[in-house]
């Protein structure tokens, strides 16, 4: 037994990676620098990351104990499969984008002989930028903690112990005391505790199980402590940004969680914590949506006030119209500024677009000039629209252009803002990418590289860096304002292209493709070159928002009589006989009115041989529903849907509706 004690190590290290192979590296390096002179054992368990994180440890540290799962389990998880195996008298949880201080393990370990009654302690954490990590020190999110947190209070009353409790940040971080909670990436407690309370609690994904385990420790009798003399940097969300996951979302499903199983609350407080942080999230969603409707409102308001000064200068004061010029001049005036914008492609592909915006405002003035020649009582307004127009076209780019020059993003092509990123990293888009470097930042500035895997993220090529994977192509577009996206020559296939436009297409951002040859089409194109660079549209008819906008109105107009008229009648008679074609297309129209399903989509059947995020809604009928139960091949079946998502028009949707219905007489004959 106590030879048994002898050869446990001091201490065991436990990291969890997902797709940081290059910080990973750099972690493990300062570890080994912190644990010399200690006994110790070192687990990396990865989630199946692909940026060829699993190959470079098992070149490079043969001695870390290594857990490559072939799927992503989550932090908890993955940190219980290590901590199972682990057989420290200390046990350290550490994220992977982290730099360990050369004396903090040792100084930890003191630390806790010293201080028999901690059960677990996390050290100063520090932000790149020098500044103290928050969630270093926290407490528990009660009903009071959280409401000041997720109202802001705790923000605006930084020194308040009233208002700030939720990071402490009334304390000194220079000093060490008792608090409720520490931070998940950097968690060190004693073999004892872990022993009493367990591993962590799976059912947390990725965020909110440290603060849980900090609560069970609590509860089991332990303190514990904030550490300030040590201290390590974290860089903090590296594998967030290098996933799909929604992180927001998951941070506070873990906040709901953890007061449902931790906080013992009466239903009114369980249920005003839960309507919190719902409300919180949609806030915090809110801000891109905001982001995103900022120009809209912003040119909706230039024409108001470009119309008010027309007026003035015009009729020499404000209100000088006829009453029933107000507002129907003005609403007319800006919906019709928008749609012209909108037509021009300045909220779709180009928000900081000078030339579009300005291509807008003169289709919105010739718009608004036939108008008042067929609508004779409009007359009046006839100068008054030149004068607004004339101001628009100075103040609506003029405004794209000061935002492009307080914008850094911006600056290097403030007349175009055509922040560009590069898809591929094989010998024929690195050509291209030379190409375009030869452009010298005039059409388009090359943001950064995306490959189809992560396993060169971090490289510099030619100068510029590897900044994203096809999978999470959609963040690094949010976070880096990219409006064009060019896809190298045999990159993807087809269908990975238009999955990826579906997943972005929230987002206004421009696809294009160098193509080997100019002489296939891929959906209804145009070529538009780029220095000597000849590139394809890729434009999925399907993909365009007006439509979208048209195939959801056909689907209610067209199923909202059958729902009242027919549904009843047959929801009644399936309870007595075998549901035919028709019945089951009938069934099915509530789907269609919820949104859920359309008229016209692909086979649900067939969902499985789509890529992820897939355009485009399952439906009651469609290409590959026409051909009835014949086995379809996996290129079949993305060949037809591939085939309705380019060529879609509202005719083509009823064209299939009527053959679809021709179909149902034709197999009602046939029984006959």
């Amino acid at each position: 037994m106590t030879s048994a004690v002898e050869e446990r190590p001091n201490i065991s290290i436990i990291i969890v990676s997902y797709n940081v192979r290059d910080l990973l590296e750099s972690c493990l390096h300062s570890v080994a620098s912190a644990v010399m002179g200690v006994s110790h054992e070192i687990f990396v368990v990865d989630n199946n990351s692909d940026d060829g994180t699993v190959e470079m440890l098992r070149l490079r540290f043969p001695d870390v104990t290594l857990f490559a799962n072939n799927e992503n389990l989550g932090f908890a998880k993955a940190n219980n499969i290590a901590l199972q195996q682990a057989r420290g008298e200390y046990l350290l949880l550490l994220n992977p984008d982290t730099l360990v201080q050369e004396d903090t393990v040792q100084y930890m370990l003191r630390f806790f002989e010293e201080n028999g009654d901690v059960g677990m302690a996390g050290c100063k954490i520090i932000k790149p930028d020098g500044t103290l990590e928050a969630a270093c020190r926290r407490s528990f999110p009660s009903p009071w903690v959280s409401f000041t947190k997720m109202t802001g209070l705790s923000s605006l009353f930084p020194r308040s112990r009233m208002f700030a409790r939720y990071n402490l940040t009334y304390l000194c971080e220079d000093e060490s005391y008792e608090v409720d909670a520490i931070s998940g990436s950097f968690m060190m407690l004693r073999r004892e505790v872990y022993d009493e309370i367990g591993g962590l609690d799976e059912s947390y994904f990725m965020y909110g199980e440290d603060l849980d385990w900090c609560f069970r420790t609590q509860q089991a009798g332990w303190k514990l402590f904030y550490v300030h003399g040590t201290k390590i940097i974290h860089y903090g969300g590296e594998s967030t940004k290098r996933s799909s996951i929604d992180a927001t979302a998951e941070f506070y499903r873990a906040m709901q969680l953890f007061a449902k199983n931790n906080l013992k609350l009466s239903p009114l407080s369980r249920g005003a914590i839960s309507l919190g942080i719902r409300l919180r999230l949609m806030f915090s969603r809110s801000r891109h949506l905001v982001a995103r409707l900022w120009p809209v409102l912003a040119d909706a308001l230039t024409m108001v006030l470009a119309l008010g000064a027309a007026e003035t200068m015009r009729m020499g004061a404000l209100f000088i119209l006829p009453d029933y010029a107000y507002p129907t001049v003005y609403i007319v005036s800006v919906l019709v500024l928008l749609a012209s914008l909108f037509a021009c492609g300045v909220y779709t592909r180009q928000q900081y677009g000078i030339v579009r915006s300005g291509l807008g405002v003169l289709l919105s003035f010739l718009i608004l000039s036939s108008l008042t020649y067929f609508f004779k009582e409009w007359g009046f307004s006839r100068a008054i629209m030149l004068i607004a127009s004339t101001l628009n076209l100075l103040l609506i780019p003029g405004r794209r252009i000061m935002s492009a020059l307080l914008n850094p993003r911006q600056r290097i092509n403030p007349v175009t803002g055509r922040r560009t990123l590069l898809v591929g990293l094989n010998d024929q888009s690195l050509d291209v990418l030379r190409r375009l470097k030869l452009l010298d930042g005039r059409t388009c500035t090359i943001v950064g590289l995306i490959d189809v895997t992560r396993k060169r993220l971090g490289e510099n090529i030619e100068g510029v860096s590897v900044i994203g994977s096809v999978e999470n192509i959609g963040k690094v577009i949010q976070e880096n304002d990219i409006s064009d996206v060019i896809l190298g020559p045999d990159v993807c296939s087809y269908a990975d292209i238009l999955s990826m436009i579906g997943r972005t297409r929230s987002l206004p951002v421009h696809f294009r493709i160098v193509p080997r040859s100019m002489e296939f089409v891929i959906g209804k194109t145009s070529v538009d070159p780029l220095g000597n660079i000849p590139l394809v549209d890729v434009n999925y008819s399907l993909m365009k928002p007006s439509n979208r906008a048209l195939k959801r109105i056909l689907d209610i107009v067209a199923s909202l009589p059958a729902v009242v008229l027919v549904y009843p009648f047959v929801a009644l008679g399936s309870r007595t006989r075998n549901a035919t074609q028709f019945n089951r297309f009938i069934m099915g129209l509530p789907s269609v009115l919820s949104g859920r399903r359309s008229l016209v989509g692909y086979d649900e059947r067939h969902e499985y041989a789509l890529p992820p995020s897939w355009p485009g809604k399952p439906g009651l009928t469609g290409l590959t529903q026409l051909r009835g139960n014949r086995d379809l091949t996996h290129e079949e079946i993305v060949g037809s849907v591939l085939q309705y998502v380019r060529d879609y028009s509202v005719f083509l949707d009823l064209e299939i509706l009527i053959r679809t219905f021709i179909q149902f007489a034709s197999n009602k004959r046939t029984r006959i």
